[in-house]
């Protein structure tokens, strides 16, 4: 389980392929203070394994699967990736949970930046616009983001603060980019409760 809240950014070393995975290592600093090898890291929002640790640098493996619904197929070396260690029991939740299991890869529309904040419009597969509403959480690349408003159906706006902007790779984000989302936890089991009871559960908020 992680918070959303990204810890550092790191960058990709190597890629390596392994059968039809692949295998990356990634440099980092402070996610490395107490990571050991078996722990979970969420990368770009995907929880992954640690490996292997040396200095400076952590391995993780992605399966077939996990290439094919996120966005790891597109990991090149340099590319910085948003990084969280799985949460401790005592630590303080500031984001919302997330599990890092990737339920679709969103596309960035538009990108309106500004000096305190920046608009962000991501378009959301159907598994993810069905259960996301305004003012509901949502992990983008694994960053713990509030939905701003939802300009269509299946369109996120968020806000994001100059702050998260610089500590997060979210600077690499351009129009087209593709990012791993994640909804909302408690949006996806009452939805699946809903199901269960026979209930039909649209992605269009009432009123459009």
């Amino acid at each position: 389980m992680f918070t959303g809240i990204v810890e550092e950014v790191g960058v990709v070393a190597d890629v390596q392929a392994v059968g039809d995975g692949r295998r990356f290592r990634l440099e980092a600093a402070g996610v490395l203070e107490d990571l050991r090898m078996g722990d979970s890291v969420a990368v770009d929002g995907v929880c992954l394994t640690a490996t292997e640790i040396d200095a400076g640098v952590f391995t993780v493996e992605a399966t077939p699967t996990t290439l094919a619904r996120t966005t790891m197929g597109e990991f090149a070396v340099g590319r910085g990736v948003n990084l969280e260690r799985a949460l401790a029991a005592s630590a303080r939740l500031g984001g919302h949970f997330v599990q890092g299991h990737v339920d679709g890869v969103g596309r960035v529309r538009a990108i309106a930046p500004g000096e305190e904040q920046s608009l962000l419009d991501i378009e959301l597969p159907d598994e993810v616009a069905r259960v996301t509403v305004e003012r509901g959480s949502l992990a983008v690349d694994g960053v713990s983001m509030t939905v701003a408003a939802m300009p269509e159906p299946a369109v996120a706006r968020l806000a994001v603060i100059s702050y998260t902007w610089s500590h997060t790779n979210f600077a690499r984000l351009r129009p087209g980019s593709a990012v791993n989302l994640e909804a909302d936890l408690i949006g996806r089991y009452v939805a699946k409760h809903l199901e269960s009871m026979g209930e039909p559960v649209s992605r269009t908020p009432p009123g459009v």
